[in-house]
């Protein structure tokens, strides 16, 4: 399985489907599919999309070696 971080490419709005797509071996549009449905029933999937906006962190570039 792949790291949970929030990709550079492949991103929409926040990046967070592409991230938990890459992690759970599926397409970025079936996870996003999947959320979309998943807004239509109640729970707080908004407030969760959200919150792994804000606290999964962004991939790396390729080149970078800086530690900030």
């Amino acid at each position: 399985m792949a790291a949970l971080v929030r990709p550079r490419n492949g991103r929409m709005i926040g990046g967070v489907c592409a991230a938990l797509a890459r992690r759970f071996g599926t397409s970025a549009t079936t996870m996003r599919l999947i959320f979309l449905v998943s807004c239509l029933l109640p729970g707080p999937q908004f407030l969760i999309y959200l919150g792994l906006w804000i606290f999964l962190p962004g991939e790396k570039a390729a080149g970078s070696t800086t530690a900030w």
